[in-house]
């Protein structure tokens, strides 16, 4: 049951790695890809934040 539990974390580590970076262009456009419907709280949040009020730094 360990090895089971580990090798779930592990692939959980694995599959983050691969998210781009909340933020970012490429997360942007997938979020727009994304049903609005499927979108958590989180993500429209960040979405409005970083997508549509984005801010020069």
């Amino acid at each position: 049951m360990k090895k089971v539990l580990a090798l779930v974390a592990l692939t959980g580590l694995l599959l983050a790695g691969c998210a781009p970076e909340v933020g970012s262009k490429k997360w942007c456009k997938a979020m727009e890809a994304k049903p609005k419907g499927d979108w958590t709280a989180n993500e429209a949040k960040d979405f409005a934040k970083h997508c549509l009020f984005k801010t020069e730094e």
